[in-house]
């Protein structure tokens, strides 16, 4: 035990640092290094592993500006080509004379040198003047009606557009089969009926055509077709991810989805086929199509890992009809990570291995003085009086506190033959004041011995007490069978009326005695004959004990008996025990219940095997200020109790080591006492240690 500073206990420390002040100097040089560096290592690893995430998602983030800007920038020359092809001389001279097949080979022309996909001509009212889009057998294919939405005569706008299979075709027909996309299933994205994507994805431009006097002509409707899209797609990827952009061999990627599906991309499903039809995760769509967030973080797109960057893209009425994705490899940055991790804990490792062998080389200077200092000292203790620490190597504090040590040992020396001759004169003195202490002996004596028949006074009543006590249960047994046998007789008991009466009689005047008994002993310290016993077994005798009581009660009693290790108690003490609790309990539930009997195998905090009894009633419970008086003697809550019932049995528990225990069954009514005794009695705990609430003495 280590000794109290201000009151409070010293911290234990190993016995191997406790018996040597060289240990204690190496574990004071070493605690630093094996301590503090890991735990600044680890700090570091952990900084250093957020700083390089962080570096790859503002990567990531850049990467899909570079792409938002040119997608808008997109968006931006479809319009502004739809416009430019609206205001052009060429268009306004075609629509003088319609019939003459010019108008479609400009808008064939404008359509190819613009990149459209589709450029059609309408009237004022909706109707399809011209569109260069041609059938499967050459000839111009017959035009539907097709209403202008969000076009007038003043202005040029180009947008996003979701639209049907039925609307493109009559925009045009000649595109219907890049948007007939097979629905692949893809692990983590949300559940889907659908099979197939028949829908478009489209930037589309409507621009006004105006006369000379400024009235509308027509009205000229361009546009470029997103799905399958492939060239744009890699385009954008190219102009993000140019060669040589990413290092360790990672791979950039860039999509376009129509709501959660992949409509163009480049990211491979097998080594040359396009993952065009799978669809995004799960947790990707709600952030970003549900919540309208920009997700930036690591994602599973497909088959892999990558640092993946989406946002929503909205179409003229700010609805979320699709995503803009780009994103590269993770595992060729995950590895360089760990490399360069693993590089820097190598480092610390071997610069804290070096301080480690310099410290214990410093070290050793320190101690080895100490060290002889020691071993003189232990010859001095066997008797060698001679016994010197001799020159050191250290001029530091240490190297004089050898030199003052053998100055003191001659001092001792010489000293030693004067205590030896004062040692001879002190004996002479002792002799004379023997007499003196003789007779202050006989009256310490004679205190002693009224001392011991006190204690034997005491320990007399407290077994009296005891034994009174016990007298209790089988009175109680008593008295339960003789109503029993006037319940079950009737009035066929009437012959012997006389005799019961006189036991009621006696059973009474024994409970007077026992009342007279209990005023004024204690209970007993001593221990009945120990036997192994099995707690299981003692269970079911005292409920046969108990019987009568239970009879007249709505009491249901559940057993749980699962203990296989037996205590070692003496019997008849244990069944006093149990039969008290299981009293209490039935007491406890005059209205009915139930009584719950519960045995488990335990051990105790030294390893030791015991035995764990639990007795659970469904009554009101304990208020706090019971739970802390309850093994108090002459405390009851009961109007005809004495008090003693659970103080005795606590003292019978705990001389065999045991503890016994109460509760709460929070949150479910009730109490449940707890008897925990070892297989192997031990002994009793010292006074004041905690028997209620404090930390148990078996765990089951």
């Amino acid at each position: 035990m280590g000794r109290a500073v201000n009151g409070a206990p010293a911290p234990r420390l190993p016995r191997w640092i406790q018996r040597s002040v060289r240990n204690k100097l190496l574990a004071m040089a070493l605690a630093p290094l094996l301590l503090v560096l890991p735990l600044l290592v680890a700090a570091l690893l952990i900084w250093g592993n957020a700083a390089y995430d962080r570096l790859l998602i503002t990567k990531v983030r850049s990467d899909l500006a570079v792409a938002r800007g040119y997608f808008r920038q997109l968006l931006g020359e479809v319009g502004a080509g739809t416009e430019g092809v609206a205001a052009s001389h060429a268009l306004h001279t075609a629509l003088k004379d319609p019939g003459d097949g010019s108008m479609q080979v400009l808008l064939a022309q404008a359509q190819q040198r613009l990149g459209f996909d589709f450029m059609n001509l309408y009237s004022p009212q909706g109707e399809l003047l011209a569109a260069p889009a041609l059938d499967s057998s050459g000839g111009a294919v017959a035009a539907l009606p097709l209403v202008l939405r969000g076009a007038t005569p003043d202005t040029a706008q180009a947008t996003l557009a979701r639209l049907d299979g039925s609307t493109l075709k009559a925009l045009a027909p000649h595109l219907a089969g890049r948007i007939q996309i097979p629905i692949i299933p893809t692990r983590g994205a949300a559940p889907s009926p659908r099979t197939v994507e028949d829908r478009a994805l489209v930037m589309l431009a409507t621009a006004p055509v105006f006369g000379p006097g400024g009235e509308l002509l027509a009205m000229l409707r361009g546009g470029v077709l997103l799905n399958q899209n492939l060239p744009l797609i890699d385009h954008i990827n190219r102009i993000v991810y140019p060669e040589g952009s990413l290092p360790f061999d990672s791979q950039g990627t860039a999509t376009l989805f129509m709501d959660d599906v992949r409509i163009t991309t480049n990211v491979r499903l097998f080594q040359d086929q396009r993952a065009v039809g799978t669809r995004v995760s799960q947790a990707v769509r709600g952030a970003v199509l549900v919540q309208g967030t920009t997700w930036l973080d690591r994602a599973f797109v497909v088959d892999d890992w990558y640092v993946s960057a989406y946002e929503p893209l909205l179409d003229a009425t700010g609805q979320r009809v699709g995503m803009l994705y780009v994103g590269y490899l993770e595992r060729p940055f995950r590895l360089v990570k760990v490399s360069v991790l693993g590089v820097i804990g190598a480092i610390f490792l071997l610069a804290m291995t070096l301080a480690a062998l310099f410290s214990l080389r410093w070290a050793r200077s320190i101690f080895r003085p100490v060290q002889q200092m020691n071993q003189a000292m232990q010859r001095v203790e066997e008797g060698d009086a001679s016994a010197r620490v001799g020159p050191v190597a250290a001029r530091d504090e240490l190297g004089a506190l050898a030199r003052h040590l053998d100055q003191l040992l001659d001092v001792i020396g010489e000293k030693t033959t004067a205590l030896q001759r004062w040692g001879a004169e002190l004996d002479q003195k002792v002799a004379e004041r023997t007499s003196d202490l003789a007779h202050s002996n006989q009256a310490l004596q004679r205190a002693q011995q009224q001392l011991v028949k006190s204690e034997k006074l005491a320990a007399i009543g407290q077994l009296t007490a005891s034994i009174a006590h016990e007298i209790n249960n089988p009175i109680a047994v008593m008295q339960g069978n003789i109503d029993l046998m006037r319940e079950t007789l009737g009035t066929q008991a009437e012959p012997v009326a006389a005799e019961l009466r006189l036991l009621d009689e006696q059973i009474e005047r024994m409970r007077l005695i026992v009342t007279q008994l209990l005023q004024y002993a204690r209970p007993t310290e001593y221990a009945g004959y120990v036997e192994s016993v099995d707690v299981n077994r003692a269970l079911d005798d005292c409920l046969v004990l108990v019987t009568h009581l239970l009879a007249h009660t709505r009491i249901e009693v559940v057993r749980d008996l699962q203990a296989r290790a037996r205590a070692g108690i003496n019997r008849q003490e244990l069944q006093q025990v149990v039969i008290n609790l299981l009293v209490n309990a039935i007491q406890a539930m005059p209205d009915g219940g139930t009584l719950t009997l519960r045995t488990r195998d335990g051990s105790g905090s030294d390893g030791l095997p015991g035995v764990v009894l639990t007795v659970e009633d469904t009554g009101p419970g304990l208020n706090p200020e019971s739970l802390e008086r309850l093994f108090r003697p002459f405390f009851t809550t009961k109007n005809d109790g004495n008090g003693l019932g659970l103080w005795i049995s606590q003292g019978l528990v705990e001389r065999y080591g045991g503890q016994l225990s109460v509760r709460n069954r929070q949150p479910l009514p009730g109490a449940a006492f707890e008897v925990r005794l070892y297989t192997e009695p031990q002994a009793p705990r010292e006074s004041g240690a905690p028997t209620n609430n404090g930390r148990p003495l078996l765990d089951s």
